[in-house]
């Protein structure tokens, strides 16, 4: 490709890697790093440049394998409970678990099944020629293969090698990645930040997977958008590395300049592949080095470096690519996705009536706490177009299983305490997590009658009975169901600080220019705006902003913050945790709906548990505009 070939929008990534591939041989890339020779202690982690042969046998001698005596096994044959046989001295040797075989002797008797009488040995059982003797070669036999080329070295590894007389192997040295951040907007860790600076976490995350990958990081200083610059970075970089990872700067904007740099001083294989978040990726070569144009949002980087990164470097030592396990599982909700590109989308995980469900996290670019939160992830593939609530998927773990089975899956309305109860319980037990999912209250009663979750948050208002939560529980859960009181809460307007607008009620909504931003459909949030307009007959279209929807009590304080609305309803927690004034308009409460066979769950017991300590109710009233009156009340 020249400097202007123009920007490749879906380029599966399987002919990605071809096209890269084909390139990297092209241009004369190491196909391997170098071969060093390090002590054989000093060698896990590496990978195997050669066959590793044993040099000697292990054990080198017929040895015992317990502490007893050793015995000769024909002398021993008439031995039994009732007929026992006695040794005398010189008959038998006392010997330790590792000592040789006395000569003459085939057979080791353990101690404790010794009875001594004065200074002879009474055995009250008969002994097989070479009962606990570890024969020569047992283990290891000189001369026989022990590891094979390409094998990534394990403590287990080096100890075998050490006991077959290797001293020092032949290994692939550790790769090195060098990191260069790009832009004007960059800056350090620790850096004084302005309006439109962003900090270079991109860099401490990449360095990190490389690390984590068994190579070598460096990190460049923060180059600016400037292609010249970039071009000397990248080739000062290449001379000494075996990957270039070039950040953002990869897509088609005024300023993103990689595709353009590599393109004019190396070779250009591909701009933009179909998977998504990742798009537009940038694979290249610079002086005979591989680049890769990492994209600037950091979930888009995080995964260009596990499909792209991680399976040349693992190439360059020789190894196989490290791969996670993987799992089946059930969709907690519908899941669409574009035709046409690799839809990589994270997801939480927990066990639910003997299947595990899988709840999709935000899928935005940027989200980078929808990886820290990710219990696996899920790739849709470009032909299809998603899948259905409750379909089975494959996931690719990114937890044990076992940490899985211990999670709670809570699904429904957004309410700060639980994220504070599942930082409670993590503290408590690292093995118990708290996973909740925010698809409003309507949306987690439903995920609970189709047996998707444990607990669902609700604290949806019945318009026709003024009662809260119980009307839908009967009509979507059925009455089975159980219903513990978390909380009661206040909601209002979170406004700017000193509510310069003056908002005191709902009517107050309607003033022109005024910008709301609402909750999304199925919020018990929305369904309480909803009434209070209809008891006063307000139009929602009279609303500036009402069709305009966020999923949780923070991401509408973050709008409010941000000043691209004036007000939005919502809780003090929210408003309080953006520095934002509050406006009280009403208390409601907040339920945990449950089937009732969960109520004596071992997995929810420690919830139960939580909710009635006085600290957590302290801490959560704290927060602000809550009340623990009634909390792990069962009001059904």
């Amino acid at each position: 490709m020249t400097a202007e070939s123009p920007f490749v929008s879906d380029v599966p990534a399987a002919q990605a890697h071809t096209a890269w591939r084909e390139v990297r041989a092209d241009t004369g890339c190491p196909a391997r790093v170098d071969v060093v020779r390090p002590r054989v202690g000093e060698a896990v982690g590496r990978v195997t440049a050669e066959p590793v042969w044993a040099r000697r046998s292990s054990p080198a001698f017929d040895s015992a394998g317990m502490d007893g005596i050793a015995v000769r096994s024909a002398e021993t044959v008439d031995a039994a409970e009732t007929t026992p046989v006695l040794l005398d001295a010189g008959a038998f040797e006392v010997v330790d678990t590792g000592d040789p075989l006395p000569a003459g002797y085939d057979a080791v008797v353990m101690r404790e099944h010794v009875h001594s009488v004065g200074d002879r040995a009474e055995l009250r059982a008969a002994v097989p020629p070479y009962q606990h003797v570890r024969s020569i070669g047992e283990d290891i036999s000189a001369a026989e293969l022990l590891l094979s080329e390409g094998h990534r070295l394990r403590p287990v590894d080096v100890a075998a090698c050490a006991a077959a007389g290797v001293v020092e192997l032949a290994v692939r040295r550790t790769p090195v990645v060098a990191v260069i951040p790009t832009g004007d907007e960059i800056r350090p860790i620790g850096a004084e930040l302005e309006p439109g600076h962003i900090v270079d976490t991109n860099s401490l995350m990449l360095a990190a997977q490389a690390r984590e990958a068994g190579c070598a990081a460096r990190v460049a200083e923060i180059v600016p958008d400037d292609p010249d610059a970039i071009t000397a970075a990248v080739r000062a970089a290449a001379a000494g590395a075996d990957l270039v990872l070039l950040i953002a700067g990869s897509s088609a904007g005024r300023d993103d300049y990689t595709a353009r740099v590599v393109a004019e001083a190396g070779t250009l294989a591909v701009h933009g592949v179909a998977v998504r978040p990742g798009h537009p990726v940038v694979l290249g070569v610079v002086d005979g080095t591989p680049v890769v144009g990492v994209p600037g949002y950091p979930v888009s980087a995080a995964l260009t470096f596990d499909i792209f990164a991680a399976p040349v470097l693992a190439e360059l030592e020789g190894a196989a690519p490290r791969e996670r396990p993987s799992t089946t599982a059930h969709l907690a909700r519908k899941l669409p996705s574009a035709i046409g590109m690799d839809d990589w989308v994270r997801v939480r995980l927990g066990r639910v009536r003997d299947r595990i469900v899988a709840t999709p996290l935000p899928r935005g670019a940027g989200v980078l706490t929808s990886l820290v939160r990710a219990d696996g992830l899920l790739v849709v593939p470009s032909g299809v177009e998603g899948h259905h609530a409750g379909e089975e998927v494959r996931v690719e773990l990114l937890r044990g299983l076992s940490e899985i089975d211990r999670t709670i899956v809570a699904i429904g309305s957004h309410d700060l305490v639980l994220d504070l109860a599942a930082s409670a319980l993590r503290a408590e037990d690292p093995l118990i997590t708290l996973a909740s999912s925010n698809v409003g209250s309507l949306g987690g009663l439903v995920a609970l009658r189709d047996g998707l979750c444990h607990v669902a948050g609700s604290h949806l208002l019945d318009p026709a009975t003024g009662a809260y939560t119980l009307p839908y529980v009967d009509k979507i859960v059925g009455p089975d169901a159980a219903v513990i009181r978390l909380v009661l809460r206040d909601q209002g307007f979170i406004v700017a600080p000193g509510n310069p607008l003056a908002l005191a009620k709902i009517d107050d909504l309607t003033r022109p220019g005024l910008r709301y931003v609402n909750r999304q459909r199925g919020a018990g949030t929305r369904v309480l705006l909803d009434q209070e307009l209809a008891t006063r007959g307000i139009d929602p279209a009279e609303i500036s902003g009402y069709s305009r929807e966020e999923h949780t009590h923070l991401a509408v304080a973050a709008a409010v913050a941000a000043g691209r609305a004036d007000t939005g309803l919502g809780i003090l927690a929210a408003a309080r945790a953006f520095g934002l004034d509050f406006v009280p308009i009403t208390q409601e409460p907040y339920d945990l709906v449950l089937p009732a066979e969960n109520l004596t769950d071992e997995r929810l017991t420690p919830l139960w548990t939580l909710l009635d300590r006085a600290d957590f109710r302290s801490e959560v009233e704290a927060l602000g505009g809550y009340s623990c009156a009634e909390t792990g009340r069962r009001i059904r």
